[in-house]
């Protein structure tokens, strides 16, 4: 319950202290990252499995 307050609180000034260009540019950039980076694990566990497969054949 502690740390849900304290959480909340944290949001709370960041949101009053940052500008809505800030915070939207932020996001934006986090979740840019984010979808990379996930495209690119993607991708990876699909060529696990595809040379996983050849190796048993």
């Amino acid at each position: 319950m502690k740390n849900k307050t304290i959480l909340i609180v944290l949001l709370f000034s960041i949101l009053t202290t940052l500008s809505s260009c800030e915070v939207v540019g932020g996001i934006f950039k986090a979740g840019m990252g984010v979808g990379i980076f996930l495209v690119v694990l993607v991708v990876a566990v699909i060529l696990y499995f595809i040379f996983r497969m050849r190796k048993n054949k």
